[in-house]
């Protein structure tokens, strides 16, 4: 991958994380862990949060996110963590994740980003996993930002490329 690829990708990768960012930043306190709600805004934000540390990661088999997260989302019954995560501590994982996507970016040779990456049934090129990725965090902010303009009519800022 060359240096025009890499940024081109960082850009908008790093916006859909940015993004992210913004929708958790945004949400009023009381609709955080509102248990009331079906859905747990912090719950959506964990799981993107999760996913992109697991798909940026060198070795799947040794795979653990930091403390104070598990591997609740790898449950296949579907298990939620048994606490909300607070802002603050997602916000931390976000940046733990920023980081760690950019620099497997950075990392990415033309000879490592056609190689295939495997996961359950799928098989992926490395460079195709950063259009991935970026997709599910993007799709995990949309509806985040759904919440927002439903039950707060505010909506989290439109990131056109990364900081």
């Amino acid at each position: 991958m060359d240096a025009t690829c890499k940024e081109m990708v960082w850009r908008q990768l790093g916006a859909a994380i940015d993004t992210l960012e913004n929708c958790i930043t945004e949400c009023p306190d009381e609709r955080w862990d509102d248990r009331a709600r079906r859905v747990k805004y912090w719950y959506d934000v964990f799981h993107a949060l999760f996913w992109l540390d697991y798909y940026m990661s060198d070795d799947h088999d040794s795979f653990h996110p930091p403390e104070p997260f598990g591997l609740e989302e790898m449950d296949p019954a579907g298990i939620i963590p048994a606490r909300a995560y607070t802002k603050e501590e997602l916000l931390t994982y976000l940046n733990f994740g920023r980081e760690k996507a950019r620099a497997r970016i950075e990392s990415m040779t033309v000879e490592k980003a056609s190689e295939v990456y495997k996961f359950r049934k799928a098989d992926v090129r490395l460079d195709e996993l950063f259009l991935y990725i970026m997709r599910h965090i993007q799709h995990h902010a949309g509806q985040l930002n759904l919440i927002l303009r439903d039950e707060y009519d505010q909506g989290s800022r439109w990131v056109f490329q990364a900081k």
